[in-house]
């Protein structure tokens, strides 16, 4: 199994989805299974969406998802639960999911200008609605450092680069060069289609997460604070603003 069992992931291929309607195919305490969802599960540092599923005059509130032999959406505990069958209308929490695709893309926007500019690669990576942190292997931090990725991202941003989505075979995908830009290839083998996301003329990765269309909707990125996290590992802590 694909880990997404019977149900269509609408966020995928749409990441502007915030409702749509759906059928109950199972539900649990552990989880509420759709033939279609628009529920970002979490993961490569982004959080899971929130929300709800309206049905019969109720709702269920949607905290989180999990991926095994189906794809479980996890109410809050004590919610109630639709029966199999049931017709229900999905709903994401959008102000969270928005700000959580402004920061994934400034991320991306992060990690493209350290590797163009500095040739190091993400080591790790964690991210809150507008608060997000990147680890890098960059053995030294040159002088004038923070006030330059700073001033290269929000050029970035200004020039309002494409950001696109595609599904590639996963050897097409990897003929593409710098795809990986992670210390280590985390993508499992047994994945055959790789999703990318292009920030056209900056930076192009393998990822799974959801992102704004264009740089310019990201806002203005704010290089917080540099730590230092052993030998030859720096971590950069930034913010995203309007």
């Amino acid at each position: 199994m694909d880990g997404n069992g019977r149900t269509h992931r609408l966020e995928l291929q749409d990441q502007t989805v915030r409702d749509w309607d759906a059928v109950v195919l199972d539900a649990t305490p552990d989880g509420v299974v759709l033939d279609r969802s628009a529920f970002y599960p979490g993961g490569g540092g982004q959080p899971p969406d929130h929300g709800v599923l309206l049905w019969g005059g109720v709702q269920t509130r949607i905290v989180g998802a999990s991926k095994g032999d189906e794809f479980y959406l996890i109410p809050v505990e004590g919610d109630p639960l639709p029966p199999p069958g049931t017709a229900v209308r999905g709903a994401i929490e959008d102000e969270r999911r928005t700000a959580l695709m402004r920061t994934h893309s400034g991320l991306h926007v992060l990690s493209g200008v350290v590797f163009r500019d500095f040739g190091a690669l993400v080591t790790g990576g964690n991210m809150e609605p507008y608060v997000a942190r990147m680890d890098f292997n960059l053995p030294e931090v040159p002088p004038g450092f923070k006030e330059a990725v700073e001033e290269a991202c929000n050029s970035e941003v200004a020039e309002d680069r494409r950001i696109d989505i595609k599904v590639l075979p996963r050897e097409e995908a990897f003929q593409i060069p710098d795809i990986i830009r992670t210390a280590q290839n985390l993508i499992p083998p047994e994945v055959a289609d790789v999703r990318i996301v292009d920030i056209v003329g900056l930076d192009t990765q393998a990822d799974g997460g959801t992102h704004v269309a264009s740089t310019k909707q990201i806002g203005r990125i704010q290089v917080a604070k540099i730590e230092n996290k052993g030998k030859g590992f720096r971590r950069l802590r930034i913010r995203v603003t309007d």
